[in-house]
């Protein structure tokens, strides 16, 4: 968190944080609506600002009952929505599309990570410094409906590979034990999966990173249309409440990691969480939100995406994002 971007943000966000008078809590806890967000993971240290809502209460303040629910990829996240286990996904753009794609009727609501925190991680000893070398490899990725696998395949395309050119082996959320074991050759991770296996004795290795070749979101907040037709009220005060824990998280990363400890089931290490905190607040940041807001979408950024999406053969049909993106339930700035 050393850039101009990131600390600016940080000012202002020190100054955001929202804070509501005894009464007004009082209030809001009366009136409580529930809302179950479906995530991409189980609780894990770069959501701490989730997590520790007990604690802060930011949601609640905001007239809010937050709930989470875990999962092993952003496709997980979207078919929670579907099957109306959750209200809203904290999922990855590229899962997004594929259910687009398929006909699905959903509505981004909120950028979450405006930056690209996706990458292909190989040790040295195997000589896989770009794209075209991983043809006939074995790479592992999180799941097959997680961002990790989208993005791979991202890579891959960029050398005119195609997923029939690689064998790609499910290997869990931030497990680079088949890496050092031998069982791959490489693993699809995203940069805080990177920041933990490296503390865990990764040693030397050679990471790709996506955003060189497509540096689009990596994740959104996404909801059923009809959730958001109906809903847009409590969507509203929910992207709001988001936002200021998000704010909160980036002004008092030291505290975060803290409470990280206690919520987090990796959050074991207190000075590894505030590195990941930090990555994480890192990608919560670029020249967009700083001008119009944490959560504010780069439109033609995501269409570039989807764009290229369609180019390589991922999803099947032309998404015009200006259809499926939606940016006034974004708090005032």
């Amino acid at each position: 968190m050393h850039n101009p971007i990131t600390r600016r943000c940080a000012l202002l966000a020190a100054a955001a944080v929202f804070t509501l008078p005894a009464a007004s809590r009082a209030h809001a806890a009366d009136t409580l609506e529930k809302i179950t967000v479906a995530g991409w993971s189980k609780p894990i240290t770069e959501i701490t600002h989730l997590l520790v809502e007990p604690d802060k209460g930011v949601f609640k303040a905001n007239g809010i009952d937050l709930a989470y629910v875990s999962g092993a990829g952003g496709g997980d996240a979207i078919r929670n929505i579907l099957t109306g286990q959750a209200d809203v996904a904290f999922t990855d753009p590229g899962a997004f599309f594929s259910a687009l794609d398929k006909g699905e009727k959903l509505r981004a609501i909120y950028d979450i990570y405006p930056q690209n925190v996706f990458n292909v991680v190989s040790l040295k000893s195997s000589n896989i410094t770009r794209p075209a070398d991983l043809k006939g490899k074995k790479i592992g990725v999180y799941s097959l409906s997680s961002g990790t696998r989208q993005n791979l395949l991202v890579l891959l395309h960029q050398a005119g590979l195609s997923e029939s050119d690689v064998t790609i082996v499910v290997t869990g959320l931030l497990n680079f034990a088949p890496l050092l074991q031998g069982q791959v050759d490489a693993t699809a991770a995203t940069d805080t999966g990177l920041l933990v296996g490296q503390r865990k004795g990764l040693g030397e290795v050679n990471v790709m990173e996506v955003r060189n070749y497509l540096n689009v979101s990596s994740d959104l907040f996404v909801v059923r249309e009809q959730v958001y037709q109906q809903k847009k009220p409590l969507l509203k005060r929910f992207l709001k409440a988001y936002r200021e824990s998000a704010a909160w998280m980036i002004a008092n990363p030291e505290e975060a990691a803290g409470l990280a400890v206690k919520y987090a089931i990796d959050g074991t290490d207190r000075a590894a969480n505030l590195e990941v905190i930090r990555l994480r607040n890192a990608a919560t940041v670029s020249p967009t939100t700083m001008k119009d807001g944490l959560g504010s979408f780069d439109l033609a950024s995501l269409q570039k995406a989807a764009d290229t999406y369609r180019k390589l053969g991922l999803i099947e049909h032309d998404i015009k994002v200006s259809d499926v993106v939606s940016t006034e339930l974004l708090p005032a700035r």
